[in-house]
């Protein structure tokens, strides 16, 4: 009874120090890449004034990353699995960092199309190798509360983005170069020295983790060896990702997710443009304004977290969260551009607590086998929403001189998207997945987040 007492105490130790270890270098990773992603956001008016690039073109452009996103995500997946997440995690940062940097020579349409491409095959499979290392080292009760700390981080990264970006634009003339050219150098060059710096932090198995104890490090092995004996049926075979394409609620949770990329991604390349029509708005003050409904965003997914974690489904949360967005959205269209900002607030309060909500029910439950290339299939095909909102966003600017018709079109998105949580199916607790059936089990909640 002791050493069993034991054992417990070590693989709470061992999941504390993960969490203050590894989490925070998860974090950094993140708001790198945030950056990177959403930098063109900010420099959209300069690339149109120095380069040409108008606002179909810089549309199309910023989709183009998603495209090649959903290429390269399963292929990377499958790399990651062979190379393990240490390794594809750190060719991931430093691939971006550099293609990135690229980004500030740019000097037509044509070449702007090929970076943005190039930027989403690089960055493909971050997410998953993510999720998949939080699989190989924390325990399925704590594994949720990672993965909702970690998606939370995304919107203190989009947070900060905005004044960062502002403040590398303001530098406009610096040593001969444009604001967006530093924007894009020092953002793509701090990519790559985090990436290097992040091989040298992470281990990438549990017994190479100098940081954890012996028995720490036993403990901690055998809960996760425990868990993937628990599903004993999914190592009978290998997964197939066709076959899982064709599962009808992987299907219908591509096209959930879809609509909640279609909201994020809109937000993050045209926000500081929908700012702008605000009198007397500066690249700085833009930069900063934008970042409001961000950090409204993190306490709204914070409380979202709590609800959650006493909520027997998440499904009704889920549900709550899509129609915040999509009435927050319509308002904004409607409203004046001062109080568009406030409404975009509430919408994005909505969209960005959605996504945690939504990845839990995927996430939980799934044998590691079936949870990478699930969780990439999701991903890849649900991101499509990111080529699909900027690209029509810059149609609809470029033919109408507006993005009203676009907000009104994310709010009907977000609106049907809870509509379908409806037809979401949840497992009970102690229900297995096999990588031939992946229904997606619900487990019991989480712990509460300290």
């Amino acid at each position: 009874m002791k050493s069993v007492d034991n054992a417990v105490l070590d693989l709470a130790s061992a999941t504390r120090k993960f969490f203050k270890r590894v989490l925070p270098v998860m974090l950094v990773m993140l708001v790198c890449n945030q950056l990177n992603r959403s930098n063109i956001g900010y420099a959209q008016d300069h690339l149109q004034a120095d380069v040409g690039i108008g606002a179909a073109a810089y549309g199309f452009g910023a989709g183009l990353f998603f495209i090649a996103y959903a290429i390269f995500e399963l292929p990377s997946n499958v790399m990651m699995e062979k190379y393990g997440a240490k390794v594809w995690l750190t060719r991931i940062m430093v691939s971006w960092g550099i293609v990135s940097f690229l980004m500030a020579f740019v000097q037509n349409e044509t070449m702007f199309y090929v970076l943005r491409f190039l930027l989403g095959a690089a960055e493909a499979g971050f997410f998953p190798a993510v999720i998949f290392y939080f699989a190989r080292w924390v325990p399925a009760g704590q594994r949720g509360k990672a993965t909702a700390v970690f998606i939370a981080g995304s919107s203190v990264a989009a947070a900060i983005s905005g004044p960062i970006a502002g403040m590398l634009l303001s530098l406009n003339g610096a040593l001969g170069m444009r604001g967006w050219q530093w924007l894009f150098g020092f953002e793509g060059i701090l990519s790559v020295l985090v990436g290097v710096t992040v091989f040298f932090l992470l281990d990438a198995k549990i017994a190479d983790a100098r940081w954890l104890s012996p028995a720490e490090k036993d403990a901690l092995s055998q809960a996760i060896d425990a868990e993937d004996a628990g599903h004993a049926k999914a190592e009978s075979g290998k997964v197939n990702r066709w076959k899982m394409l064709l599962n009808p609620q992987i299907l219908l949770l591509c096209g959930i997710y879809f609509a909640i990329q279609l909201s994020i991604y809109a937000n993050t390349f045209w926000l500081p443009g929908i700012i702008k029509r605000i009198p007397g708005t500066t690249d700085l003050s833009a930069g900063f304004l934008s970042s409001i409904p961000w950090i409204c965003a993190v306490f709204a997914m914070y409380f979202a977290a709590k609800w959650q974690d006493k909520a027997r489904s998440r499904k009704p949360l889920l549900v709550v969260a899509l129609l915040v967005a999509a009435i927050g959205t319509y308002a904004a269209a409607v409203a004046s551009p001062v109080l568009a900002l406030v409404f975009l607030a509430v919408a994005a309060m909505g969209f960005k607590s959605a996504s945690p909500l939504f990845w839990t029910i995927p996430q939980s439950g799934l044998h590691p086998l079936v949870l990478a290339p699930a969780i990439a299939i999701i991903n890849s095909l649900g991101n499509l929403g990111g080529f699909v909102a900027p690209f029509g966003f810059g149609i609809i600017k470029e033919q109408t001189g507006s993005v009203i018709p676009g907000l009104f079109a994310l709010a009907a998105a977000s609106a049907a998207a809870a509509g379908l949580v409806y037809f979401l199916k949840e497992r009970r607790s102690g229900a297995e997945a096999s990588p031939e059936t992946p229904e997606l089990p619900n487990t019991a909640p989480l712990p509460s987040r300290a």
